[in-house]
């Protein structure tokens, strides 16, 4: 179960921000009854760089002790 504060990794990709699959948002929003998301995506500094409103199938939450996290460079929009 997905709730507020949740990391979740993209599952696919959302070119509009220049975000692709793995990457990863704190759930900012739960949207009914879990069908949505308001997911929101930051830099390594800590800058929003935006903020997408996401279905459910789009993401996946990230287990503790279950994934690690890694580093990639942003696409340029």
């Amino acid at each position: 179960m997905i709730d507020e504060c949740d990391l979740v990794a993209l599952l696919v990709d959302s070119p509009d921000l220049g975000l692709v699959r793995g990457d990863v948002g704190t759930v900012a929003m739960v949207h009914g009854q879990r069908e949505g998301f308001e997911v929101e995506f930051v830099n390594a500094g800590g800058k929003t760089i935006g903020v997408e409103t996401l279905r459910a199938e789009q993401v996946k939450k990230i287990e503790d002790g279950k994934a690690i996290l890694h580093v990639s460079e942003m696409a340029l929009i």
